[in-house]
């Protein structure tokens, strides 16, 4: 009788520890689809999530070709959730990738050249080589001709009414400069996503992309198309 106890308790454990590895097994799956979508699903623009890593004003260092996707290799500064600074990363760029122009326009991935400036939406996960490789969600070319100029500063004021904002600024032009928000103006978070003259606080640091004219008035002033976010 103690023996048939015995082996009724082995074929016991023995059964809850097949159902324990199967729900172990069951589980893992679970989580590892659900990394898979938050990492893959990628909507309109850039995405903030901690999957994902934002990179701003990168250059374009070196394209190849690897199994039908171009490999995009690019150093940057400017990120977000990324740890070091000064980095390079090679882009695995797939029919997935969405590639736009400054303006989110769709463009063909054979527009992407050496030296471009980008901005760059990659997933956090990498390979151990060097530089690394990350699957690219969203590629933005800026725009490199000089139908346009390119200033950074802080935020000292902002006028809703008449839409226009001031920076204080290292420009050789001026150290304030007045920036007339253009109607289509595209205004984007540090995340990349759009947002409104209402998303802009005195103190933030930007990027702005603006007419390459400036007038003669103190302080001067020039139209502004596009408003980065630094912080």
């Amino acid at each position: 009788m103690n023996s048939t106890n015995t082996m009724d308790n082995v074929n016991t454990n023995k059964n809850m520890s097949t159902m324990n590895n199967a729900n172990n097994m069951d589980m893992l799956n679970t989580l590892n689809s659900s990394a898979e979508i938050s990492m893959t699903q990628m909507p309109e623009g850039f995405i903030e999530t901690n999957f994902v890593i934002n990179v701003f004003n990168a250059v374009i260092d070196d394209i190849s070709f690897d199994r039908g996707n171009r490999l995009v290799t690019i150093s940057y500064e400017e990120c977000v959730r990324c740890v070091n600074r000064g980095n390079r990363v090679t882009l695995i760029v797939d029919d997935n990738t969405q590639i736009i122009d400054q303006w989110g326009n769709t463009i063909a991935a054979n527009r992407l050249q050496r030296n471009m400036n980008i901005n760059a939406s990659f997933s956090s996960v990498m390979t151990r080589s060097i530089p690394p490789q990350a699957r690219a969600f969203t590629i933005q070319l800026l725009d490199n001709t000089s139908s346009y100029n390119t200033t950074i500063g802080r935020i000292v004021n902002i006028n809703h009414a008449d839409r226009f904002i001031t920076i204080l600024t290292n420009s050789g032009v001026s150290p304030i400069i007045r920036f007339n928000i253009a109607p289509d103006a595209v205004i984007l978070t540090p995340a990349g996503r759009m947002t409104g003259l209402s998303g802009l606080t005195p103190g933030m640091r930007v990027r702005i992309t603006h007419a390459t004219f400036m007038t003669l008035s103190i302080p001067p002033q020039t139209t502004a198309y596009r408003i980065q976010i630094l912080w």
